[in-house]
């Protein structure tokens, strides 16, 4: 009897299920997964520099925590810079905005009104008359914005803690996975964590450089257009390309707001969006791929896939998460047999997918394998 190849409807099941599982568990434990992904990405990023400390004779663990403190150091003069900075337009430009805007949209609606005939609609009107309250709210959303910020950084006092351990523990964790995976070659086993550990690293370092080449791209632009906090927008909308794909689309709402309510004119607040469009433009044709290239090769499709999902399980925070954890997902998926296929599915096509005859190459590429093999012909002379 000829035994079918592949995993049967029964295993497929049972696999479907377990991931189930595993995206439930992970809902129900987000309050610390969360902080403990942070803390391996900040931990990967800190490695080196407790590495070069432990070579300068310093122990394994004034390193890990020297290198958390340095690293906490860092993370704490962006948010101080960031709050400080919120603070001070939402006190001094939050009811500018807020009258500025409106009555933008009121002479959008008195030239609709001399070209077609289209009269005030009560929307309108009311949201004239409430412009007062809708600048209270502006300052309130800062405000809140800034109490919730002290929020986080209070629950994140645990982050550092995770990390000191996974450094200082690091050769401790990598027995594990050889014990975890005696029926893999140690050398495998070796391979597969080098990957992990080169892809995520890579894809960080390489975000930061594309942060800090976008903002001063963002800067440059306001700059030369006359803004105000132009440094404080430049790297606000750089940061937002945690969020991929969109992440810089919605850092030039902001300061065009902005524009509109402080520059005399609304061209200046259309200048601001056109040069982020340049940008943004900029960034995912040439910077990304030049600097980043195919250190995390994620198709598009599933990085909007993760996207969503990670903001489905983890708000926010899953956003940010989504694409260094489906990069490591397709390191392990590639380094199992049975699990290749899955990871040749979150990859990034060949250059022959993409090509007009595309179904013949694939078509021949696969002609005639896997098939079950022939029953040998009968000799019908014996």
């Amino acid at each position: 009897m000829i035994q079918p190849h592949g995993p049967t409807a029964r295993q497929l099941t049972f696999r479907l299920f377990n991931l189930l599982a595993v995206i439930v568990l992970m809902y129900l434990l987000k309050s610390i997964l969360v902080p403990l992904f942070f803390s391996i990405l900040f931990s990967i990023c800190l490695y080196p520099m407790a590495t070069r400390l432990e070579k300068l004779k310093i122990g394994k663990a004034p390193a890990a925590i020297i290198s958390v403190i340095f690293g906490a150091i860092v993370i704490s003069a962006i948010l101080y810079f960031f709050t400080k900075q919120i603070i001070s337009i939402g006190s001094s430009s939050g009811q500018m905005i807020v009258d500025r805007t409106v009555s933008g949209l009121l002479g959008i609606e008195e030239w609709l009104n001399d070209h077609f005939g289209i009269e005030r609609t009560e929307m309108m009107t009311k949201l004239q008359s409430e412009s007062g309250s809708i600048a209270g709210s502006v300052a309130g959303f800062f405000s809140g914005f800034v109490g919730s910020l002290g929020g986080i950084l209070a629950n994140a006092v645990i982050i550092p803690i995770f990390m000191i351990f996974q450094i200082y523990y690091r050769d401790f964790f990598i027995e594990f996975f050889f014990r975890a995976f005696r029926s893999s070659s140690s050398e495998k086993v070796k391979e597969t964590l080098s990957k992990i550990y080169t892809v995520v690293q890579s894809y960080l370092l390489g975000l930061v450089t594309v942060i800090g080449i976008v903002s001063v791209l963002n800067t440059v632009g306001l700059l030369l257009l006359g803004i105000e906090y132009a440094w404080f927008f430049g790297i606000f909308a750089s940061v937002l390309l945690l969020i991929p794909y969109i992440g810089i689309a919605i850092g030039s709402i902001i300061p065009a707001l902005f524009a509109l309510a402080t520059m005399d004119s609304a061209w200046y607040a259309l200048g601001v969006v056109i040069w982020f469009q340049v940008v943004q433009f900029l960034e995912g044709n040439f910077i990304t791929p030049f600097i980043v290239g195919g250190k995390v090769s994620v198709n598009p499709l599933v990085s909007i896939i993760s996207l969503l999902l990670g903001g489905l399980l983890f708000g926010l925070s899953g956003v940010v998460l989504a694409i260094p954890l489906i990069a490591v997902l397709k390191v392990l998926l590639d380094a199992d047999p049975a699990t290749e296929a899955f990871g040749f599915l979150i990859g990034e096509p060949e250059k022959y997918h993409l090509k007009k005859y595309s179904r013949l190459i694939v078509l021949k590429k696969w002609a005639g394998r896997n098939k079950p093999p022939t029953p040998p012909t009968p000799d019908v002379h014996k």
